[in-house]
């Protein structure tokens, strides 16, 4: 059996224990969940471990397959772009403010190194996403000039 007919039995049962859990969440009704600490226990517990479950094999998945493809490429040309993206993050945060957040009460709701971190991955965010777009109008504009 190939690794894809597992993964699409393992998808099926996945999603055959999710519906079976919409159901019992459904069925308890709102009320009774937002009552009751022991229905919340019983009916959305089990729906959280299935979501964890899903995402523990999500991320086994994904860490195998980038390392796989690391090692199968070109392996400077990956690192490269690793230590770049790493500079992108270390200047974001260098470049980033801080301060902590408070609500209208007056409590502390993210302190100083999270709103740095926020701010640090807003940063990085206008920096990849500026660096994308120039990607992509270059590109376009070099497939424009270029005679084929």
């Amino acid at each position: 059996m190939t690794v894809y007919k597992v993964l699409k039995y393992l998808a099926l049962v996945i999603g055959v224990i999710g519906l079976i859990l919409l159901g019992r969440v459904l069925f308890a009704g709102d009320d009774a969940i937002t009552n009751s600490g022991s229905v919340q226990a019983s009916v959305i517990d089990p729906f959280l471990w299935l979501s964890y479950f899903v995402l523990a094999i999500i991320i086994v998945l994904v860490l195998f397959y980038v390392i796989k493809g690391l090692f199968q490429g070109d392996v400077k040309k990956s690192l490269t772009m690793i230590g770049l993206f790493g500079a992108v993050v270390l200047i974001s945060y260098l470049l980033a403010g801080g301060g902590a957040i408070y609500d209208t009460n007056g409590t502390q709701v993210i302190g100083d190194a999270g709103s740095k971190w926020v701010d640090a991955g807003l940063i990085a965010f206008y920096i990849l996403g500026t660096v994308a777009v120039l990607a992509m109008v270059l590109s376009g504009a070099r497939n424009l000039f270029t005679k084929k």
